[in-house]
Protein backbone atom coordinates (compact mmCIF):
# COMPACT_ATOMS: atom_id res chain seq x y z
CA UNK A 1 0.00 0.00 0.00
CA UNK A 2 1.28 3.44 -0.85
CA UNK A 3 2.22 5.42 2.17
CA UNK A 4 -0.18 8.23 1.17
CA UNK A 5 -2.61 10.00 3.46
CA UNK A 6 -5.49 8.69 1.34
CA UNK A 7 -4.31 5.10 1.71
CA UNK A 8 -3.95 5.43 5.47
CA UNK A 9 -7.39 7.01 5.78
CA UNK A 10 -8.88 4.23 3.66
CA UNK A 11 -7.23 1.56 5.80
CA UNK A 12 -8.47 3.26 8.95
CA UNK A 13 -12.03 3.68 7.67
CA UNK A 14 -12.11 0.01 6.68
CA UNK A 15 -11.07 -1.00 10.18
CA UNK A 16 -13.57 1.35 11.83
CA UNK A 17 -16.69 0.18 9.97
CA UNK A 18 -15.59 -3.44 10.12
CA UNK A 19 -15.39 -3.36 13.90
CA UNK A 20 -18.61 -1.38 14.24
CA UNK A 21 -20.35 -4.32 12.59
CA UNK A 22 -18.35 -6.90 14.53
CA UNK A 23 -18.97 -5.23 17.90
CA UNK A 24 -22.72 -5.20 17.36
CA UNK A 25 -22.56 -8.98 17.09
CA UNK A 26 -19.87 -9.61 19.72
CA UNK A 27 -21.37 -7.37 22.43
CA UNK A 28 -25.11 -7.73 21.95
CA UNK A 29 -25.89 -11.08 20.32
CA UNK A 30 -26.31 -12.93 23.61
CA UNK A 31 -28.40 -10.08 25.04
CA UNK A 32 -30.61 -9.90 21.93
CA UNK A 33 -31.40 -13.62 21.65
CA UNK A 34 -31.58 -14.31 25.42
CA UNK A 35 -33.01 -11.14 26.94
CA UNK A 36 -35.08 -9.84 24.01
CA UNK A 37 -36.15 -13.00 22.17
CA UNK A 38 -36.13 -15.34 25.16
CA UNK A 39 -33.83 -18.16 24.03
CA UNK A 40 -31.82 -20.12 26.59
CA UNK A 41 -28.32 -18.66 27.22
CA UNK A 42 -26.90 -22.19 27.08
CA UNK A 43 -28.43 -22.77 23.64
CA UNK A 44 -27.07 -19.48 22.28
CA UNK A 45 -23.63 -20.20 23.70
CA UNK A 46 -23.63 -23.73 22.30
CA UNK A 47 -24.53 -22.54 18.80
CA UNK A 48 -21.73 -20.00 18.90
CA UNK A 49 -19.28 -22.63 20.05
CA UNK A 50 -20.28 -25.03 17.26
CA UNK A 51 -19.95 -22.20 14.74
CA UNK A 52 -16.41 -21.58 15.92
CA UNK A 53 -15.50 -25.24 15.39
CA UNK A 54 -16.82 -24.88 11.87
CA UNK A 55 -14.61 -21.80 11.44
CA UNK A 56 -11.65 -23.94 12.46
CA UNK A 57 -11.94 -25.47 9.00
CA UNK A 58 -13.21 -22.39 7.17
CA UNK A 59 -10.66 -19.76 8.21
CA UNK A 60 -7.36 -21.43 7.20
CA UNK A 61 -8.94 -22.55 3.93
CA UNK A 62 -9.99 -18.96 3.27
CA UNK A 63 -6.46 -17.86 4.01
CA UNK A 64 -5.18 -20.29 1.36
CA UNK A 65 -7.76 -19.05 -1.17
CA UNK A 66 -6.74 -15.44 -0.60
CA UNK A 67 -3.06 -16.33 -0.91
CA UNK A 68 -3.77 -18.02 -4.27
CA UNK A 69 -5.81 -15.12 -5.65
CA UNK A 70 -4.44 -13.22 -8.66
CA UNK A 71 -6.56 -10.48 -10.21
CA UNK A 72 -6.22 -7.05 -11.81
CA UNK A 73 -7.48 -5.59 -8.49
CA UNK A 74 -4.89 -7.46 -6.42
CA UNK A 75 -5.11 -10.33 -3.99
CA UNK A 76 -6.96 -8.67 -1.13
CA UNK A 77 -9.46 -6.07 -2.38
CA UNK A 78 -11.76 -8.49 -4.28
CA UNK A 79 -12.25 -10.50 -1.10
CA UNK A 80 -12.75 -7.44 1.09
CA UNK A 81 -15.48 -6.15 -1.24
CA UNK A 82 -17.34 -9.41 -1.82
CA UNK A 83 -17.08 -10.45 1.83
CA UNK A 84 -18.46 -7.11 2.99
CA UNK A 85 -21.50 -7.26 0.69
CA UNK A 86 -22.45 -10.72 1.94
CA UNK A 87 -21.62 -10.02 5.58
CA UNK A 88 -23.71 -6.84 5.64
CA UNK A 89 -26.77 -8.85 4.56
CA UNK A 90 -26.20 -11.56 7.17
CA UNK A 91 -25.56 -9.01 9.94
CA UNK A 92 -28.94 -7.42 9.27
CA UNK A 93 -30.64 -10.82 9.17
CA UNK A 94 -29.01 -11.75 12.47
CA UNK A 95 -30.76 -8.89 14.27
CA UNK A 96 -33.97 -9.01 12.23
CA UNK A 97 -35.29 -12.41 13.27
CA UNK A 98 -38.92 -12.73 12.12
CA UNK A 99 -41.65 -13.42 14.65
CA UNK A 100 -42.10 -17.17 14.81
CA UNK A 101 -42.23 -19.99 17.39
CA UNK A 102 -39.16 -20.56 19.55
CA UNK A 103 -38.03 -23.52 17.45
CA UNK A 104 -38.10 -21.38 14.32
CA UNK A 105 -36.03 -18.67 15.97
CA UNK A 106 -33.51 -21.28 17.09
CA UNK A 107 -33.14 -22.56 13.51
CA UNK A 108 -32.95 -18.99 12.12
CA UNK A 109 -30.22 -18.01 14.57
CA UNK A 110 -28.17 -21.16 13.92
CA UNK A 111 -28.23 -20.89 10.12
CA UNK A 112 -27.75 -17.12 9.87
CA UNK A 113 -24.92 -17.05 12.40
CA UNK A 114 -23.02 -19.75 10.53
CA UNK A 115 -23.36 -17.66 7.36
CA UNK A 116 -22.26 -14.55 9.23
CA UNK A 117 -19.07 -16.28 10.38
CA UNK A 118 -18.19 -17.47 6.87
CA UNK A 119 -18.75 -14.08 5.24
CA UNK A 120 -16.90 -12.17 7.96
CA UNK A 121 -13.87 -14.38 7.39
CA UNK A 122 -13.96 -13.46 3.68
CA UNK A 123 -13.21 -9.81 4.45
CA UNK A 124 -11.30 -9.90 7.72
CA UNK A 125 -8.39 -12.10 6.64
CA UNK A 126 -7.45 -10.01 3.57
CA UNK A 127 -7.86 -6.76 5.54
CA UNK A 128 -5.30 -7.66 8.19
CA UNK A 129 -3.08 -9.47 5.68
CA UNK A 130 -2.32 -6.06 4.19
CA UNK A 131 -0.06 -5.19 7.15
CA UNK A 132 2.91 -7.52 6.55
CA UNK A 133 2.35 -7.40 2.79
CA UNK A 134 2.49 -3.59 2.64
CA UNK A 135 4.87 -2.65 5.46
CA UNK A 136 8.30 -4.19 5.23
CA UNK A 137 10.06 -2.65 8.25
CA UNK A 138 9.13 -3.16 11.88
CA UNK A 139 8.54 0.57 12.25
CA UNK A 140 6.10 0.76 9.32
CA UNK A 141 4.41 -2.44 10.46
CA UNK A 142 3.83 -1.05 13.94
CA UNK A 143 2.40 2.16 12.45
CA UNK A 144 0.01 0.19 10.27
CA UNK A 145 -1.02 -2.00 13.19
CA UNK A 146 -1.66 1.10 15.31
CA UNK A 147 -3.72 2.75 12.53
CA UNK A 148 -5.79 -0.35 11.90
CA UNK A 149 -6.29 -1.27 15.54
CA UNK A 150 -6.95 2.30 16.66
CA UNK A 151 -9.57 2.98 14.00
CA UNK A 152 -11.11 -0.45 14.63
CA UNK A 153 -11.14 0.39 18.32
CA UNK A 154 -12.88 3.71 17.64
CA UNK A 155 -15.49 2.01 15.45
CA UNK A 156 -16.07 -0.67 18.04
CA UNK A 157 -16.25 1.94 20.79
CA UNK A 158 -18.90 3.93 18.94
CA UNK A 159 -21.05 0.83 18.64
CA UNK A 160 -20.46 -0.32 22.21
CA UNK A 161 -21.31 3.13 23.61
CA UNK A 162 -24.33 4.09 21.56
CA UNK A 163 -25.95 0.74 20.70
CA UNK A 164 -28.36 0.53 23.63
CA UNK A 165 -29.27 4.22 23.40
CA UNK A 166 -29.95 3.75 19.68
CA UNK A 167 -32.02 0.62 20.32
CA UNK A 168 -34.07 2.49 22.90
CA UNK A 169 -34.59 5.41 20.52
CA UNK A 170 -35.44 3.33 17.45
CA UNK A 171 -37.69 1.04 19.48
CA UNK A 172 -39.62 3.87 21.09
CA UNK A 173 -38.42 2.87 24.55
CA UNK A 174 -40.59 -0.27 24.64
CA UNK A 175 -39.72 -2.38 21.57
CA UNK A 176 -36.08 -3.50 21.76
CA UNK A 177 -36.70 -6.03 19.01
CA UNK A 178 -37.54 -3.31 16.48
CA UNK A 179 -34.77 -1.11 17.85
CA UNK A 180 -32.13 -3.75 17.17
CA UNK A 181 -33.51 -4.35 13.66
CA UNK A 182 -33.25 -0.68 12.67
CA UNK A 183 -29.81 -0.32 14.25
CA UNK A 184 -28.55 -3.40 12.36
CA UNK A 185 -29.87 -1.95 9.09
CA UNK A 186 -28.06 1.36 9.62
CA UNK A 187 -24.82 -0.35 10.66
CA UNK A 188 -24.95 -2.69 7.66
CA UNK A 189 -25.32 0.23 5.24
CA UNK A 190 -22.47 2.18 6.87
CA UNK A 191 -20.35 -0.98 6.86
CA UNK A 192 -20.86 -1.50 3.15
CA UNK A 193 -20.19 2.16 2.26
CA UNK A 194 -17.01 2.30 4.36
CA UNK A 195 -15.49 -0.86 2.91
CA UNK A 196 -16.28 0.23 -0.65
CA UNK A 197 -14.36 3.44 0.09
CA UNK A 198 -11.51 1.35 1.51
CA UNK A 199 -11.36 -0.83 -1.61
CA UNK A 200 -11.43 2.17 -3.97
CA UNK A 201 -8.67 4.13 -2.22
CA UNK A 202 -6.47 1.33 -0.91
CA UNK A 203 -3.75 0.59 -3.48
CA UNK A 204 -1.97 -2.68 -2.94
CA UNK A 205 1.76 -2.92 -3.13
CA UNK A 206 1.89 -6.17 -5.02
CA UNK A 207 5.16 -8.03 -4.97
CA UNK A 208 4.48 -11.68 -5.62
CA UNK A 209 5.27 -12.72 -2.08
CA UNK A 210 3.10 -15.82 -2.10
CA UNK A 211 4.25 -18.87 -3.99
CA UNK A 212 1.64 -19.81 -6.60
CA UNK A 213 2.94 -23.37 -6.79
CA UNK A 214 2.55 -24.06 -3.08
CA UNK A 215 -0.12 -26.68 -2.45
CA UNK A 216 -2.89 -26.35 0.12
CA UNK A 217 -1.36 -29.26 2.02
CA UNK A 218 2.03 -27.57 2.03
CA UNK A 219 0.58 -24.28 3.24
CA UNK A 220 -1.12 -26.01 6.16
CA UNK A 221 2.11 -27.82 6.94
CA UNK A 222 4.07 -24.55 6.95
CA UNK A 223 1.44 -22.83 9.06
CA UNK A 224 1.39 -25.46 11.78
CA UNK A 225 5.17 -25.74 11.74
CA UNK A 226 5.43 -22.02 12.57
CA UNK A 227 5.56 -22.35 16.35
CA UNK A 228 5.41 -18.57 16.82
CA UNK A 229 2.18 -18.21 14.83
CA UNK A 230 0.67 -20.90 17.03
CA UNK A 231 2.03 -19.35 20.23
CA UNK A 232 0.73 -15.88 19.37
CA UNK A 233 -2.61 -17.35 18.28
CA UNK A 234 -2.96 -19.10 21.63
CA UNK A 235 -2.19 -15.88 23.47
CA UNK A 236 -4.76 -14.02 21.34
CA UNK A 237 -7.39 -16.61 22.29
CA UNK A 238 -6.70 -16.25 26.01
CA UNK A 239 -6.59 -12.44 26.00
CA UNK A 240 -9.75 -12.18 23.91
CA UNK A 241 -11.67 -14.72 26.00
CA UNK A 242 -10.96 -12.54 29.03
CA UNK A 243 -12.09 -9.44 27.14
CA UNK A 244 -15.26 -10.96 25.70
CA UNK A 245 -16.35 -12.47 29.02
CA UNK A 246 -16.15 -8.96 30.44
CA UNK A 247 -18.04 -7.30 27.59
CA UNK A 248 -20.71 -10.02 27.56
CA UNK A 249 -21.36 -9.82 31.30
CA UNK A 250 -20.97 -6.13 32.07
CA UNK A 251 -24.41 -5.29 30.64
CA UNK A 252 -26.00 -7.79 33.05
CA UNK A 253 -23.89 -6.36 35.89
CA UNK A 254 -25.16 -2.82 35.38
CA UNK A 255 -28.74 -3.87 34.74
CA UNK A 256 -29.20 -6.23 37.69
CA UNK A 257 -26.40 -5.53 40.19
CA UNK A 258 -25.59 -1.83 39.96
CA UNK A 259 -29.24 -1.32 39.06
CA UNK A 260 -31.38 1.75 39.18
CA UNK A 261 -33.84 3.24 36.71
CA UNK A 262 -30.97 4.94 34.85
CA UNK A 263 -28.87 1.80 34.50
CA UNK A 264 -28.68 2.16 30.70
CA UNK A 265 -27.19 5.65 31.05
CA UNK A 266 -24.68 4.47 33.65
CA UNK A 267 -23.73 1.47 31.52
CA UNK A 268 -23.30 3.69 28.47
CA UNK A 269 -21.10 6.13 30.40
CA UNK A 270 -18.95 3.30 31.73
CA UNK A 271 -18.52 1.78 28.27
CA UNK A 272 -17.76 5.25 26.82
CA UNK A 273 -14.99 5.87 29.34
CA UNK A 274 -13.67 2.35 28.85
CA UNK A 275 -13.70 2.72 25.07
CA UNK A 276 -11.77 5.99 25.25
CA UNK A 277 -9.26 4.25 27.52
CA UNK A 278 -8.96 1.40 25.00
CA UNK A 279 -8.18 3.81 22.16
CA UNK A 280 -5.75 5.81 24.32
CA UNK A 281 -3.90 2.59 25.09
CA UNK A 282 -3.46 1.97 21.36
CA UNK A 283 -2.84 5.45 19.99
CA UNK A 284 -1.00 7.20 22.85
CA UNK A 285 0.36 4.82 25.48
CA UNK A 286 1.88 2.28 23.08
CA UNK A 287 3.69 4.86 20.86
CA UNK A 288 4.88 6.66 23.99
CA UNK A 289 6.35 3.51 25.49
CA UNK A 290 8.04 2.59 22.20
CA UNK A 291 9.48 6.08 21.90
CA UNK A 292 11.01 5.57 25.33
CA UNK A 293 12.62 2.36 23.99
CA UNK A 294 10.51 0.05 26.12
CA UNK A 295 10.60 -3.41 24.54
CA UNK A 296 7.42 -5.05 23.26
CA UNK A 297 7.90 -7.98 25.62
CA UNK A 298 8.02 -5.66 28.66
CA UNK A 299 4.94 -3.79 27.43
CA UNK A 300 3.09 -7.09 27.09
CA UNK A 301 3.93 -8.26 30.59
CA UNK A 302 3.08 -4.88 32.09
CA UNK A 303 -0.23 -4.78 30.23
CA UNK A 304 -1.31 -8.21 31.48
CA UNK A 305 -0.41 -7.32 35.07
CA UNK A 306 -2.25 -3.99 34.78
CA UNK A 307 -5.40 -5.74 33.52
CA UNK A 308 -5.26 -8.30 36.35
CA UNK A 309 -4.90 -5.49 38.90
CA UNK A 310 -7.93 -3.76 37.39
CA UNK A 311 -10.01 -6.92 37.71
CA UNK A 312 -8.93 -7.33 41.35
CA UNK A 313 -10.05 -3.76 42.08
CA UNK A 314 -13.34 -4.49 40.32
CA UNK A 315 -13.80 -7.64 42.41
CA UNK A 316 -13.22 -5.69 45.61
CA UNK A 317 -15.79 -3.08 44.61
CA UNK A 318 -18.33 -5.77 43.66
CA UNK A 319 -17.96 -7.74 46.89
CA UNK A 320 -18.34 -4.58 48.99
CA UNK A 321 -21.54 -3.61 47.16
CA UNK A 322 -21.37 -2.03 43.71
CA UNK A 323 -24.44 0.22 43.89
CA UNK A 324 -23.45 3.88 43.91
CA UNK A 325 -19.69 3.21 43.63
CA UNK A 326 -19.26 4.44 40.09
CA UNK A 327 -15.84 6.12 40.44
CA UNK A 328 -14.05 2.97 41.72
CA UNK A 329 -15.72 1.00 38.92
CA UNK A 330 -14.43 3.51 36.37
CA UNK A 331 -10.88 3.33 37.78
CA UNK A 332 -10.90 -0.46 37.54
CA UNK A 333 -12.43 -0.31 34.05
CA UNK A 334 -9.81 2.17 32.80
CA UNK A 335 -6.99 -0.10 33.94
CA UNK A 336 -8.53 -3.07 32.13
CA UNK A 337 -9.37 -1.21 28.92
CA UNK A 338 -6.02 0.61 28.58
CA UNK A 339 -4.26 -2.72 29.01
CA UNK A 340 -6.56 -4.32 26.43
CA UNK A 341 -5.75 -1.58 23.94
CA UNK A 342 -2.05 -2.26 24.33
CA UNK A 343 -2.55 -6.02 24.03
CA UNK A 344 -4.60 -5.67 20.84
CA UNK A 345 -1.81 -3.72 19.12
CA UNK A 346 0.93 -5.99 20.46
CA UNK A 347 -0.68 -9.26 19.38
CA UNK A 348 -1.24 -7.87 15.87
CA UNK A 349 2.43 -6.83 15.67
CA UNK A 350 3.52 -10.23 17.01
CA UNK A 351 1.44 -12.07 14.43
CA UNK A 352 2.78 -9.89 11.60
CA UNK A 353 6.31 -10.59 12.82
CA UNK A 354 5.61 -14.32 12.75
CA UNK A 355 5.26 -13.97 8.96
CA UNK A 356 8.94 -12.98 8.73
CA UNK A 357 9.84 -15.76 11.14
CA UNK A 358 7.97 -18.26 8.97
CA UNK A 359 9.60 -16.95 5.80
CA UNK A 360 13.04 -17.43 7.32
CA UNK A 361 12.22 -21.04 8.15
CA UNK A 362 10.22 -22.08 5.07
CA UNK A 363 11.22 -19.50 2.40
CA UNK A 364 7.56 -18.58 1.81
CA UNK A 365 5.61 -15.50 2.94
CA UNK A 366 2.03 -16.61 3.59
CA UNK A 367 0.49 -13.45 5.06
CA UNK A 368 -3.13 -14.40 4.43
CA UNK A 369 -2.68 -17.93 5.76
CA UNK A 370 -1.01 -16.60 8.91
CA UNK A 371 -3.65 -13.91 9.43
CA UNK A 372 -6.40 -16.44 8.89
CA UNK A 373 -5.31 -17.67 12.31
CA UNK A 374 -6.04 -14.23 13.79
CA UNK A 375 -9.53 -14.21 12.33
CA UNK A 376 -10.15 -17.74 13.54
CA UNK A 377 -8.78 -17.31 17.04
CA UNK A 378 -10.60 -14.01 17.65
CA UNK A 379 -13.89 -15.58 16.58
CA UNK A 380 -13.03 -18.75 18.51
CA UNK A 381 -12.36 -16.63 21.59
CA UNK A 382 -15.67 -14.86 21.11
CA UNK A 383 -17.50 -18.16 20.74
CA UNK A 384 -15.73 -19.72 23.74
CA UNK A 385 -16.39 -16.65 25.88
CA UNK A 386 -20.08 -16.47 25.01
CA UNK A 387 -20.40 -20.24 25.55
CA UNK A 388 -18.90 -19.82 29.02
CA UNK A 389 -21.15 -16.80 29.57
CA UNK A 390 -24.28 -18.65 28.48
CA UNK A 391 -23.57 -21.74 30.58
CA UNK A 392 -22.59 -19.54 33.50
CA UNK A 393 -25.77 -17.44 33.33
CA UNK A 394 -27.88 -20.58 33.36
CA UNK A 395 -25.77 -22.04 36.19
CA UNK A 396 -26.21 -19.01 38.46
CA UNK A 397 -29.93 -18.82 37.66
CA UNK A 398 -30.02 -15.59 35.63
CA UNK A 399 -33.53 -14.86 34.29
CA UNK A 400 -34.55 -12.54 31.45
CA UNK A 401 -37.10 -9.76 31.49
CA UNK A 402 -40.84 -10.41 31.38
CA UNK A 403 -41.53 -11.44 27.78
CA UNK A 404 -44.73 -9.46 27.23
CA UNK A 405 -44.12 -6.27 29.26
CA UNK A 406 -40.32 -6.04 29.23
CA UNK A 407 -40.38 -5.57 33.02
CA UNK A 408 -37.00 -6.12 34.71
CA UNK A 409 -37.15 -9.17 37.01
CA UNK A 410 -34.89 -8.82 40.11
CA UNK A 411 -32.19 -11.48 40.55
CA UNK A 412 -31.44 -13.40 43.74
CA UNK A 413 -28.45 -12.62 45.97
CA UNK A 414 -26.82 -15.91 44.96
CA UNK A 415 -27.22 -15.05 41.28
CA UNK A 416 -25.61 -11.64 41.76
CA UNK A 417 -22.68 -13.15 43.68
CA UNK A 418 -22.14 -15.63 40.87
CA UNK A 419 -22.27 -12.81 38.32
CA UNK A 420 -19.60 -10.82 40.19
CA UNK A 421 -17.25 -13.81 40.40
CA UNK A 422 -17.72 -14.67 36.72
CA UNK A 423 -17.09 -11.06 35.71
CA UNK A 424 -13.71 -10.91 37.47
CA UNK A 425 -12.17 -14.29 38.28
CA UNK A 426 -12.64 -15.90 34.85
CA UNK A 427 -10.80 -13.08 32.97
CA UNK A 428 -8.02 -13.14 35.58
CA UNK A 429 -7.55 -16.88 35.02
CA UNK A 430 -7.32 -16.40 31.24
CA UNK A 431 -4.76 -13.59 31.57
CA UNK A 432 -2.59 -15.58 33.98
CA UNK A 433 -2.44 -18.49 31.52
CA UNK A 434 -1.59 -16.04 28.68
CA UNK A 435 1.23 -14.59 30.80
CA UNK A 436 2.64 -18.08 31.42
CA UNK A 437 2.47 -19.03 27.72
CA UNK A 438 4.22 -15.80 26.75
CA UNK A 439 7.09 -16.35 29.15
CA UNK A 440 7.54 -20.01 28.20
CA UNK A 441 7.15 -20.09 24.41
CA UNK A 442 7.34 -16.60 22.88
CA UNK A 443 10.60 -16.00 20.96
CA UNK A 444 10.03 -12.92 18.76
CA UNK A 445 11.60 -10.34 21.02
CA UNK A 446 12.70 -7.01 19.61
CA UNK A 447 16.29 -8.23 19.50
CA UNK A 448 15.35 -11.43 17.68
CA UNK A 449 13.26 -9.53 15.13
CA UNK A 450 16.22 -7.28 14.30
CA UNK A 451 18.25 -10.40 13.57
CA UNK A 452 15.49 -11.90 11.42
CA UNK A 453 15.02 -8.74 9.32
CA UNK A 454 18.78 -8.55 8.74
CA UNK A 455 18.87 -12.20 7.61
CA UNK A 456 15.96 -11.59 5.23
CA UNK A 457 17.57 -8.44 3.87
CA UNK A 458 14.73 -6.18 5.04
CA UNK A 459 15.81 -2.66 5.81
Amino acid sequence: MKKSLGGKIAFGVGGAVKDMAYTLSAYYLMYYYQNVLGLSPSFVGTVLMIARFFDALNDPIMGVLVAKTRSRWGRFRPWIFSGTVLNAFTLYALFAAPKMPETGIMVWFTVVYLLWGITYTMLDIPYWSMIPAAAETMSDREKMAVIGRTCAGVGGAIMAVFALLAVDKFGGGTNDREGFRILALIVSIAFLAGEIFCCLRLKEKRPETAAPSTSVKQMFKELFHNDQTLTVSGIIVLVNVATYITTNLVIYFFKYDYGGEMWETTYTLFIAIGSVSLVLGMVLVYPLLRRKKVSNEKIFKGSVLTAITGYLVLLGVCLSGASGKFIPLVIAGCMVFVANGLLMVLTTVFLANSVDYGQLRTHHRDESVTFSMQTFVVKAASGLAIFITGMGLDLIGMTGDAEETGEVIPQTAETLTGLRLMLTLLPILGLLIAFFCFRKWFKLTDKRMEEITQELGIK
